[in-house]
């Protein structure tokens, strides 16, 4: 499996993670990134080290520090709101209106029955993404998604539970569909403030599965 990098420099990579490829290494085994995490070296001496989290099912930008300085001065970055995210997602329907922001808190549960699964609550982790339409196109609708926080599965139970209507092949807020083998989330683009340094600006091409359903821009 090829690992493209979208950007480069002495402590930070931004590669476009596939989708299906998992960050960790499953339990029942497979392939993950700490497959490739040797390749991604560069010739440094430290392997890279992923600074945030994306779905196994979500493609697209993934940023990874190059040393532990670089991994602490991200994660205060994200903590901080110092990043910019732009996703992409189709949503399995179409709907009316063309833009806003989704404020819903999320909580975990879980079940024995279902497993564990993010919902919306008031006593839950304050969750803000606001959201652009795109296009429509045969009874699916593409959406940009710019989350503020960075909850567990937020841009997919805000899609649910904000706009009524999930992310297409979501097996977990909504249902598998034949079209699609992933729910269709992408990292689209990623941008990092740095204090002595410039910003990081990355951006992740559509993946082909998005134009095989007639989406090719956004």
């Amino acid at each position: 499996m090829r690992i493209d990098i979208l950007y480069e420099d002495g402590e930070a990579l931004v590669i476009d993670k596939p989708a299906g490829l998992p960050i960790d290494k499953p339990r029942r085994g497979g392939p993950s990134l700490e497959d490739h995490i040797e390749q991604l070296k560069l010739g440094f001496q430290r392997p890279p080290v992923p600074v945030h989290r994306l779905d196994t099912d979500t493609s697209g930008c993934l940023l990874l520090a190059r040393n532990s300085k670089a991994l602490a001065r991200f994660g205060r970055a994200f903590e901080e709101r110092r990043v910019g995210k732009r996703y992409l997602g189709i949503l399995a329907g179409e709907i009316e209106d063309t833009d806003g922001t989704i404020a819903l808190a999320l909580s975990k549960i879980s079940s024995a029955e279902k497993g564990w699964r993010m919902i919306a609550a008031r006593k839950g982790k304050p969750s803000v993404t606001h959201w652009r339409r795109l296009a429509t196109r045969d009874g699916l609708t593409l959406v940009e998604f710019r989350p503020e926080t960075g909850r567990t599965h937020q841009i997919r139970i805000h899609a649910l539970a904000g706009l009524g209507v999930p992310l297409l092949g979501d097996p977990v807020y909504g249902r598998p569909d034949p079209r699609v083998k992933r729910a269709m989330l992408h990292a689209a683009g990623l941008t990092v403030e740095r204090e002595s340094k410039p910003a990081i600006e990355a951006l992740a091409p559509l993946p082909a599965d998005f134009a095989a359903l007639g989406f090719e821009g956004g």
